[in-house]
């Protein structure tokens, strides 16, 4: 199944967001499982990367630098330990996140609140998955 998943360009001068096709290998009935294939996938690529030697250092574009060096941080996005990942830990860790509330889901408008509820994904439907960035600092 194909969907979209909303991903924030780097660097962009204006804060921009782009929807990138992504593949599902099967409809899931319930948040939790849409996570679970969404990391299970994104594990999978990865891991598959790292096995290949997919890993070679690229030469960095003018604009990818000036890209990254507006977020305060250039790298080339490489594994320096040419480590795979473990899928049941990054399952396990990406589930317990969303119960925490580090991260939030949302399809298409819609926000998903629980791990348990259940959802109903089409072909061509939006996810957005927004990372929570916690503060720091004193009540007065």
């Amino acid at each position: 199944m194909k969907v979209f998943v909303n991903i924030k360009q780097i660097g962009q001068r204006r804060q921009r967001v782009a929807p990138v096709p992504f593949e599902l290998e099967r409809v899931p009935e319930t948040v939790g499982e849409l996570i679970t294939q969404t990391v299970t996938t994104c594990v999978t690529e990865y891991n598959r990367r790292v096995q290949n030697g997919e890993n070679a250092v690229q030469p960095l574009s003018g604009e990818q630098i000036n890209d990254m060096s507006q977020i305060g941080k250039i790298a080339f996005g490489l594994n320096y330990s040419g480590k795979q990942q473990d899928l049941q830990k990054a399952v396990d860790n990406a589930l317990q996140a969303f119960n925490d509330g580090l991260y939030r889901v949302f399809l298409n408008d819609t926000e998903l609140k629980s791990e348990s509820e259940n959802i109903s994904l089409r072909q061509g439907d939006t996810l957005t998955f927004i990372r929570l960035t916690m503060l720091a600092g004193r009540l007065f």
